[in-house]
């Protein structure tokens, strides 16, 4: 009697729920787009040092450069809340995970810049 019990709860049990790809599929086009909406901000940010006295920003320059990273911010915090809460765990830590290594590079590339700058600005061959 308790095997065929057992056999009948397992019979009850709700299968367990699929994941929901057109959700990961358009939680995936938000990272992709904040990605480029991030890296769009670093570019204006390092062509804008170049241009501007002093290497200064511009608060037109300022704004944009905040705005684009605001935006990004609001669309991965969104869409990781989506995929965590269809609980896709491997598109949330995938796509995590890519977005935040890109960032870095991202980043890196600013600093290094920055530095290339300062040297040669600094360097033994400035005039001034």
């Amino acid at each position: 009697m308790d095997a065929l019990t057992l056999l009948l709860a397992a019979v009850d049990v709700a299968p367990a729920k699929s994941v929901n790809l057109w959700g990961a599929l358009g939680c995936a086009v938000a990272y992709s787009a904040a990605l480029l909406a991030t890296l769009d901000g670093f570019a204006d940010l390092i062509l804008a040092r170049g241009d501007s006295p002093a290497g200064r920003l511009t608060p037109g320059v300022g704004l944009k450069f905040g705005s684009k990273l605001a935006a990004a911010a609001i669309a991965v915090i969104s869409a990781g809340i989506v995929l965590a809460l269809d609980s896709n765990w491997f598109a949330f830590t995938a796509l995590t995970i890519a977005f935040v290594i890109i960032v870095v590079i991202g980043i890196i590339v600013m600093v290094r810049d920055r530095r290339v700058r300062v040297t040669s600005e600094n360097g033994p061959h400035a005039s001034g």
